[in-house]
């Protein structure tokens, strides 16, 4: 846990109807980090089963870590995700309450959005709506906050709609960015705050 300076803002909640098990879809794009702290936390919860992996990259290091921790994945096109409602009807095949996106880089179609109205919640490395939008994601974000001279960074937890980042925010979580923090500082403080809340936020979600 970061032991700086750290405000917690909580923001507007949706939970999820009351049901025996909550079906979880986890999407990504990169090293997967995210994805494999949310299933560890919530690994003896028999009230949360992750359905699949989806990952728009063949060669995702979230794959490996899917498979070591026994979760089943699913890799797909641009096609497959937004000019048709291939995946739409997997998820719905699949019976998903709930849609997480762990460091998955692409917009969301409409028809999906549509299809799961605030049940697709996101993570962004920024203070929304500062640092937001395409192509702000990862380093980029962490290299604008510090060229800005910024002095407070952290996360954004949101549902997602059909436009990058603007979705209503659930809750945010932020930090002071010292006069000599780097990118890869603002970075690691950014990791921290994923890891810890993250899996936090979703808890909260799923909670009967």
């Amino acid at each position: 846990m970061y032991r700086g300076k750290l405000d917690i803002i909580p923001c507007t909640l949706y939970t999820l109807p009351s049901t025996q098990m909550t079906r979880i879809a986890l999407f990504a794009s990169g090293s997967g980090s995210n994805v494999e702290n949310i299933a560890n936390y919530f690994a003896n919860n028999d009230q949360v089963v992750f359905t699949k992996v989806y990952c728009n990259k063949p060669d995702a290091f979230v794959l490996q870590r899917a498979a070591k921790l026994g979760l089943a994945t699913r890799i797909f096109t641009k096609e497959e995700f937004s000019g048709s409602e291939t995946i739409v009807q997997e998820l719905l095949d699949d019976q998903t309450d709930l849609i997480i996106l762990a460091g998955f880089l692409w917009m969301v179609p409409a028809a999906l959005v549509k299809a799961f109205p605030k049940h697709i919640i996101n993570i962004h490395p920024a203070l929304l709506p500062k640092f937001g939008g395409k192509g702000m994601y990862g380093m980029r974000v962490h290299e604008a906050v510090v060229a800005n001279k910024e002095t407070e960074s952290g996360i954004t937890i949101h549902y997602v709609n059909e436009h990058y980042d603007e979705g209503p925010a659930i809750f945010q979580a932020k930090f002071e960015v010292l006069p000599t923090d780097s990118a890869d500082d603002v970075a690691h403080k950014i990791h921290l705050l994923e890891f810890e809340h993250f899996p936090k936020i979703i808890e909260k979600l799923v909670k009967n």
